[in-house]
């Protein structure tokens, strides 16, 4: 059984009198353990599907199951309760402390705060950035709030990893550093899903799928033609 799945997922965005079509018939599978990039441009509906994926935002019609039960059906978010989702953002210059902010998630579960502390320690000793714990959000480079940003995603032991463009931001010589995070964590069992520019190469991903104008594509083989050949094909 796939630990997620989306069944021909629509999605519309009202501006007014008119209405934008985001996702239309959006239909896949994540198994536990697999590392699924979701190509495309900014517009073409990837951070949206990202979002319906992770329960986050509800589809205007058709499915999304997490660990066989309905995303909708649950009571409350299944953030925290199995899925993870981080989305690397300016930091917010108000936050506090890189490990007081990870405990937070812990501590509202009612986890002791000597727990809490090692959990969130832990998580970010998973991602390379224990050297973070001490400082404020302010202070985080791009690489650095991406892997913290993961690592507030990790500390509750999340079954599925969303992540909305993990390398955006980051510099050039970090990025391949983030891309093997990625894999070593999906290696791990965790499923992770995420979304990457189109000419960002990817190739430690289990699949490739490519959307564009909410329409999902399929995989995207790298022994086939280019990302932009698959695109004017998908438009023909």
């Amino acid at each position: 059984m796939s630990l997620l799945a989306l069944e021909r997922v629509c999605k519309r965005h009202q501006a007014g009198r008119s209405e934008r079509v985001v996702l239309e018939q959006v239909s896949m599978s994540l198994h536990a353990g697999e590392l699924v990039a979701v190509l495309g441009e900014r517009g073409s509906g990837r951070s949206t599907l990202l979002r319906i994926a992770a329960g986050i935002e509800a589809p205007d019609a058709g499915v999304v199951r997490f660990a066989g039960r309905e995303l909708g059906r649950r009571k409350g978010s299944a953030l925290g309760e199995g899925i993870g989702y981080c989305s690397p953002a300016p930091a917010d210059r108000e936050a506090g402390g890189v490990l007081e902010e990870l405990m937070v998630a812990p501590r509202i579960r009612g986890v002791a705060q000597p727990d809490a502390e090692s959990s969130a320690r832990a998580a970010l000793e998973r991602v390379d950035a224990a050297g973070c714990a001490g400082h404020p959000f302010a202070e985080l480079d791009g690489a650095e709030a991406v892997r913290v940003s993961l690592a507030q995603a990790l500390v509750l032991g999340p079954a599925l990893l969303v992540i909305d463009e993990p390398v955006r931001g980051v510099d050039p010589p970090e990025q391949e550093g983030i891309i093997e995070l990625l894999r070593s964590l999906a290696d791990d069992g965790i499923a992770v899903l995420m979304s990457v520019n189109e000419s960002t190469e990817f190739p430690d991903a289990d699949r490739k799928l490519l959307i564009r104008d909410g329409v999902l594509a399929g995989n995207v083989d790298p022994v086939l033609p280019s990302v932009h050949q698959l695109l004017a094909e998908a438009s023909a």
